[in-house]
C-alpha cells in the first residue's frame, strides 16, 4: 500500500511536469496523503483530481491557474517561494512537454480522463474585436468593477492602484544593488503620496495650470495635484464605480471648484489645450496597435510646452512573446492587456511629435508595492472573501504574488517616461538640471514649494 501511494504521487508529478514542460521544483501531495518531489520544497497540494483533468485539456499555465482559482490545488507553504522556484525552473528548462498521447496514457493510469471542466466563472470572456471601445469597456469593468470596498481593503487609504515610490526603507545596498526593502506594508500611503509628488514635479505643476489625468482611477492623482499644487484637474475613467467614489472623495475634500471627474474614454476628450497630461497605469490597456493613436491624441490635447508623464508596465521581451497561448493574466486579471518594451513606447511618443526628456524605471518599487498589497490581503483574508468570494480573492493573491516575483526578477518593468510638446521655437520649458524639477535629489522628495 505505501508503494502504491508513492506511485500515485509520482505519476501525478510526471503528469504535471509533462503538461507544463518543466521539472517541477515543488513537492506534490495527493488527497490520500501520498507525496513525491524534493524534500523541503513548498508543497503543491492536490485537493481534487479535477485539477489534473484541467491540465490535460489546458496543459500549461492556464490549466494550472484554473485549478488554483477553483481551489482544486493549493500551495502549502510560502506561495511567493513556490512561484519563484517555478519561474526559475521555467528559465532552466529540464523536463520536456510531452505529447497528448503520453499525457492521456498517464491520465488513464490515474483515472482522471473526462470532459474538460468548465473554467471558473471569474475567467473573462474573449469575444469581440481587441481594443474596440466595447471590449475595452468590458475589460476595464471586469477588473475594476469588483467593488470599491474590496479595493479599499487592498490598497488602503491611498486608494491608488499603481506603483508607489518608496523613498525610505531600503537596505544600505540600495534597491538596484541587491538591497531589499524593509516591512513591505509599512508606509504605503506615504509612498503613494511620494509617487504623486514625483509625477507632479516632473510635470512642473503650478497653480492655475490645467491637468488631464487619463485613467484616473479613484481620483488620487487629481486630488493631489489640486490640493498640493492648486491645479485645475480633469480625471477621466471608463469605470463608473471608480468615478462614483472619486467624485465623493473630491466633495469630501471640498475641491469641486478645482477637480472634475468624468466617465469618458480618453479618445473622446476634446476640451484641450491642457498644460499637462498624466497617464498612470493606463497605457497597458491601449494595445500595441493603438498606441500611435493614443500618443497622437494626447499630443493634440497639450498646449505647446505641455508635458506628458506616461507611467506604464513594460516587458523585456519582444512582440513575439505574446504568441504562447492565453495566460493567467489575460484570462483573469487584465483581459486584452498588452505590454511593450519601454523603447517601443519612447519611439511611439517621438513619432507622435513629442520630445522625450526622461525615462525612469521603478521596477524594484513595484515589487515592494505588490508585497504591501499582498500583506494587506493576507491580514484581511476573511473580509476579502466575504466581499468578492474565495475564487476571486485567490485570483488576486496569485496575480499579485506572481507579479512581485516578476518585477523583482526583471521579467517585467515599470517606467515613467516624461515627454514634452515643444514650443514653436523649440523650447521645452523643462529645467536643464534634472535635480531642479525632482527636488533636492533623485532619492528624496521634499514637500511641494
Amino acid at each position: 500500500m505505501p508503494s502504491r501511494s508513492r506511485s500515485s504521487a509520482g505519476r501525478v508529478q510526471s503528469l504535471v511536469e509533462g503538461a507544463l514542460g518543466v521539472s517541477l521544483p515543488l513537492r506534490v501531495r495527493m488527497p490520500d496523503g501520498s507525496e513525491a518531489g524534493p524534500d523541503g520544497a513548498p508543497t503543491l497540494a492536490v485537493r481534487d483530481r479535477r485539477a489534473l483533468r484541467r491540465l490535460l485539456w489546458a496543459p500549461g499555465e492556464l490549466g494550472l491557474a484554473r485549478a488554483y482559482v477553483a481551489g482544486e490545488i493549493d500551495v502549502d507553504g510560502d506561495l511567493e517561494a513556490a512561484l519563484r522556484r517555478f519561474l526559475a525552473a521555467q528559465d532552466g528548462g529540464g523536463a520536456r512537454r510531452v505529447g497528448r498521447q503520453r499525457l492521456l496514457e498517464e491520465a488513464l493510469r490515474l483515472g482522471v480522463v473526462g470532459l474538460p471542466p468548465s473554467p471558473p466563472p471569474e475567467e473573462a470572456g474573449t469575444g469581440g474585436r481587441r481594443h474596440s471601445r466595447r471590449t475595452d469597456a468590458a475589460a476595464i469593468s471586469h477588473h475594476y468593477d469588483v467593488g470599491n470596498d474590496f479595493y479599499r481593503l487592498l490598497l488602503g487609504e491611498a486608494m491608488t492602484y499603481s506603483c508607489a515610490y518608496w523613498v525610505e526603507g531600503w537596505s544600505a545596498a540600495g534597491p538596484g544593488e541587491g538591497g531589499v526593502s524593509t516591512d513591505p506594508g509599512d508606509g504605503l500611503a506615504e509612498a503613494q503620496r511620494s509617487k504623486h509628488e514625483l509625477v507632479a514635479r516632473k510635470l512642473g505643476l503650478r497653480p492655475g495650470m490645467r491637468l488631464l489625468d487619463v485613467g484616473c482611477g479613484w481620483g488620487s492623482m487629481v486630488l493631489h495635484a489640486a490640493r498640493e499644487h492648486g491645479v485645475r484637474a480633469v480625471g477621466v475613467t471608463i469605470s463608473r464605480e471608480q468615478a462614483d467614489l472619486a467624485r465623493r472623495r473630491v466633495a469630501q475634500e471640498g475641491l469641486e471648484h478645482l477637480v472634475e471627474i468624468r466617465v469618458q474614454d480618453y479618445r473622446d476628450v476634446d476640451d484641450g489645450p491642457y498644460d499637462a497630461v498624466s497617464s498612470i497605469g493606463m497605457a497597458e490597456h491601449v494595445g500595441r496597435e493603438r498606441l500611435p493613436g493614443y500618443a497622437a491624441n494626447l499630443f493634440s490635447l497639450l498646449a505647446p510646452g505641455g508635458r506628458l508623464l506616461n507611467h506604464a508596465i513594460s516587458t523585456h521581451q519582444g512582440p513575439t512573446a505574446a504568441g504562447r497561448g492565453r495566460s493567467f493574466i489575460d484570462a483573469y486579471v487584465f483581459p486584452d492587456g498588452e505590454l511593450v518594451r519601454v523603447g517601443h513606447m519612447v519611439s511611439v511618443l517621438e513619432d507622435a511629435g513629442f520630445e522625450v526628456r526622461d525615462v525612469q524605471s521603478l521596477r524594484e518599487h513595484y515589487a515592494r508595492t505588490l508585497r504591501a498589497w499582498v500583506a494587506r490581503l493576507a491580514d484581511r483574508w476573511d473580509e476579502a472573501v466575504a466581499l468578492v468570494g474565495e475564487r476571486r480573492a485567490r485570483v488576486w493573491r496569485l496575480y499579485m504574488t506572481g507579479s512581485a516575483v516578476a518585477f523583482e526578477t526583471a521579467r517585467i518593468d515599470v517606467d515613467q517616461v516624461l515627454a514634452v510638446r515643444l514650443g514653436p521655437d523649440g523650447r521645452s520649458g523643462v529645467p536643464p538640471v534634472r535635480e531642479r524639477w525632482l527636488g533636492a535629489d533623485d532619492g528624496g522628495l521634499p514637500g511641494p514649494s
